[in-house]
């Protein structure tokens, strides 16, 4: 069987030199020099990213949380399903926990890790691990200051169509509905 992570050629750059072009508060943009496979040189610029956590929370009735949140980049309203940046040293399922508890005010009994993906692999380093969440119980949430969205559920089929449908156009939420929506087919 082929392993599709086995290059058949050499495919490595070798970091020279790294710069920062600028720091904030979520977000490191760097410039690194760096030496290609042709020993030749070439610039990177890339975004450096905590890493993030989302999560599928699905309620005993088939019904996934969901939210609606303003994302200022994009200038409207989305619908995604939980998630949060991981805290400096937090384990990846208590970033998880806090998270959907903090957002939607729900507590899973249950979690199980479904995959890791990468979303902008070609500028950035930011990844995204995303669980399950299974035995819901629902509490007060607790917003962080300046976070301000709308918790509703719906059933995982609804969100899976509207993926389809161009309603659901965040990368995290499509991915983990669409796994979601085949793992139960299955």
């Amino acid at each position: 069987m082929i392993d599709p992570t086995k290059a058949s050629i050499d495919l490595v750059e070798t970091k020279i030199a790294s710069e920062p072009v600028f720091d904030g508060k979520l977000l490191h943009v760097r410039r690194d020099t760096v030496r290609l496979p042709n020993a030749q040189t070439a610039t990177r610029e890339y975004i450096v990213h905590p890493g993030a956590v989302a999560i599928v929370a699905l309620l005993d009735s088939g019904e996934i949380v969901l939210e609606r949140q303003f994302r200022y980049p994009l200038g409207r309203v989305l619908v995604e399903i939980p998630a949060g940046k991981i805290e400096p040293g937090e384990d990846l399922l208590e970033t998880g926990k806090r998270e959907l508890r903090e957002e939607t005010g729900y507590v899973a009994r249950h979690w199980e890790h479904l995959t890791t993906y990468y979303p902008l692999v070609a500028y950035s380093d930011e990844r995204i691990d995303i669980y399950l969440a299974t035995g819901l119980t629902r509490e007060a949430n607790d917003l962080d200051d300046g976070e301000f969205l709308e918790v509703f559920t719906a059933p995982l089929t609804t969100a899976a169509q509207w993926v389809r449908e161009g309603k659901i156009v965040d990368s995290k939420s499509m991915l983990s509905i669409l796994l979601m929506e085949q793992r139960l087919k299955s």
